[in-house]
């Protein structure tokens, strides 16, 4: 089991990488809050999508996020670092994630 510590890491690696390719994702209109559950914690973060990046990621759920995430602590550490694809993770039901379809469609093009 990862821990809460390996899942802020690996969320705010995430982050980088996608401040990091802003410039060509920066066009994607996408204005969203994100909520990131890992029940096997106990814990959760949320943050923000802005333009192609994920902003102010912090501790805590947000019930009201028009995205959310729920993923074991390995799972999520898996798909944040690449080692674990998101369209096999969310068929094998590994991950959840509640979104608008039209949202999921536009979160397809930053990931």
């Amino acid at each position: 089991m990862a821990t809460v510590e390996e899942c802020r890491t690996a969320l705010q690696g995430l982050a980088a990488e996608l401040d990091a390719h802003a410039d060509t994702r920066g066009k994607l209109d996408f204005e969203r809050t994100l909520a990131c559950r890992v029940p096997d914690l106990g814990a959760a973060f949320h943050g923000r999508l802005s333009g192609g990046r994920l902003l102010d990621i912090a501790d805590g759920d947000d019930p009201q996020a028009k995205i959310a995430l729920t993923a074991k602590s390995d799972d999520l550490v898996a798909l944040l670092t690449g080692k674990l694809d998101v369209t096999k993770a969310l068929a094998a039901r590994q991950i959840s994630v509640q979104a608008n379809p039209f949202d999921l469609l536009k979160l397809r093009k930053l990931l």
